[in-house]
């Protein structure tokens, strides 16, 4: 027979266990709802993060598109300004073979190289001397008459005035003094400087109204350097060979005359949009 005391331990017994299993299953509900929680507070993130990339891409590849479009108006203005740059050098050298003073026009057509027949300097000599001296003058008036349709800027009664045109300009006219191989380096540094100098002071000398041309930067076009003997016309080792290095080039640089650079930004910018096309495709996006 069951006395009140063991009913009643029992009941408390079975109160504890009821007591202990609802705790376990309010504790097991509560992680439950912990992790599901978490789970969901991290399904947001991601799908926030996800959202936050995509967006990101998209403005990206917009970026790029943009500055594509740029790069290839840039390369279209530098086009026309070879295309320009090679009607000018044309037009110099007609004018001046028709009087009897040959050049010639580099394959990239920026160089226009004065032979040895037109413009010769004697063995470590930068002196203009007769004929050469003469030449010279002759080149110097025509590129006054023909570099006025070129130039953005020119100086008339004491006023800089600018074409108002996108037209291709120049920015420099290099002349560009150049050595044989002979003699000592240092020399022939100071030499090939010497020679572009005389010719820029026979030059303006000639037709002072070259020095009233400018670029957009308000800088004079015509500007000088000396290469030594690092750039021969003819590597040969010859008696001609030589005369020929010793030597005046012109050297027309266009404003817009960065067409390398631009190629490589070009190939960046279309390595990076293929780079944004996999961003996207791989976050389940499409812009």
């Amino acid at each position: 027979m069951i006395n009140e005391e063991d009913s009643h331990t029992a009941a408390e017994e079975g109160e504890n266990y009821f007591v202990s299993m609802t705790d376990m299953m309010v504790g097991v509900l509560f992680i439950f709802i912990i992790m599901l929680m978490v789970f969901a507070l991290d399904f947001r993130t991601k799908t926030d993060t996800q959202q936050i990339a995509l967006e990101a891409a998209r403005q990206a590849a917009k970026k790029v598109a943009a500055l594509q479009i740029e790069v290839r108006q840039h390369i279209a203005a530098m086009d026309e300004a070879a295309v320009a740059r090679r009607t000018l050098l044309e037009r110099i050298r007609d004018q001046l073979a028709s009087r009897n003073i040959d050049v010639v026009i580099s394959p990239k057509s920026d160089v226009l190289r004065i032979t040895e027949n037109a413009v010769q300097f004697g063995s470590d000599e930068s002196t203009l001397k007769g004929q050469a001296e003469r030449n010279v003058e002759t080149i110097a008036q025509i590129l006054r008459e023909v570099l006025v349709d070129y130039v953005a800027c020119k100086v008339e009664d004491g006023t800089r005035t600018c074409r108002d045109t996108n037209a291709p300009a120049i920015e420099t006219v290099f002349i560009e003094g150049h050595t044989d191989s002979t003699g000592i380096d240092q020399n022939n540094w100071r030499l090939s400087t010497a020679r572009a100098s005389e010719t820029f002071k026979q030059m303006i000398a000639s037709a002072p109204e070259l020095r009233t041309f400018s670029n957009h930067n308000d800088q004079e076009i015509l500007s000088v350097s000396g290469y030594s003997s690092t750039r021969p016309a003819d590597k040969s080792d010859t008696t001609e060979a030589r005369a020929a290095n010793r030597r005046i080039d012109l050297r027309f640089v266009m404003e817009s005359d960065n067409r390398e650079r631009l190629e490589q930004l070009r190939k960046q910018t279309d390595d990076m949009q293929g780079e944004i096309k996999i961003l996207i495709d791989a976050i389940g996006g499409a812009p």
